[in-house]
């Protein structure tokens, strides 16, 4: 037997045609690690296929799902200072150029 409710509030009417009315939320962006913004925060990606995180990097904690952020760059850009984990590291940047970072979407005002 399906449920069924009693007055439904106008309140809750207004609220689902809002939800249903706005756009599918569109996926987190990937983009390199070493295109993030100084104080950017990001959350490292998985790894495509066939091309794993490279051990020592997942040693110091740079595993998918990971929280991270860009804390300062060397004048020419390199190395770069990151925090993850409540720790910083500074590393280069050829160590970091295969990992791939996923950005929590801008909320709009």
């Amino acid at each position: 037997m399906p449920w069924t409710f009693g007055a439904v509030s106008p309140i809750l009417i207004t609220v689902l045609k809002k939800d249903a009315a706005m756009p599918p939320a569109a996926p987190p962006a990937e983009l390199p690690l070493l295109a993030l913004a100084v104080g950017a925060r990001a959350r490292i990606a998985e790894p495509p296929p066939g091309s794993p995180i490279p051990r020592r990097l997942a040693d110091l904690g740079f595993v998918p799902g990971t929280e991270l952020c860009v804390v300062r760059r060397a004048p020419f850009g390199d190395p770069i200072e990151l925090e993850l984990r409540g720790y910083r590291l500074c590393l280069r940047a050829a160590q970091l150029e295969s990992l791939r970072v996923v950005t929590r979407p801008e909320v709009a005002a």
